[in-house]
């Protein structure tokens, strides 16, 4: 084979790799920014107003919300937790949504991804929510 179409066909990939990085950042950043209005706006407000019904049954949690994500996490246990992340590691940035749960010494963890940031709404986190925190209340 030619050394010339040896480096045609490896520079076209080069460039082709490159181009998909850069669309896959332009991805990312803007799902960044919209992940954090869907934060201020969506996840911390429910994830506020759950905790608060949760503590008026009886079960205490408190939310967090540390750097890009929001925490509901148990007062007395703290392997006890849901929360909401960014996952931009793949072609489609999408909200992931993790949950630990103990149970003696045994901690049981899942982790899923829920939908685009942009596309998520109140009704889709509290379906996410009451799922996981189902494990929690049935004791």
């Amino acid at each position: 084979m030619e050394i010339a179409d040896v480096r045609k066909r490896i520079h076209s990939t080069l460039e082709r790799a490159k181009q998909r990085a850069a669309e896959r950042r332009a991805r990312g950043d803007e799902a960044a920014r919209a992940y954090s209005t869907f934060l201020d706006t969506v996840a911390v407000p429910l994830f506020r107003q759950v905790a608060n019904v949760l503590k008026s049954e009886g079960y205490p949690f408190s939310v967090f919300t540390p750097s890009g994500s929001v925490r509901l996490m148990s007062d007395r246990t703290a392997e006890d937790f849901v929360e909401l992340t960014l996952d931009t590691t793949g072609d489609a940035p999408q909200v992931v949504g993790h949950a630990s749960h103990s149970r003696g010494r045994r901690v049981t963890e899942n982790e899923r991804g829920i939908g685009s940031p942009d596309a998520l709404t109140e009704a889709d986190v509290l379906d996410f929510l009451v799922k996981e925190i189902e494990a929690f209340v049935e004791r």
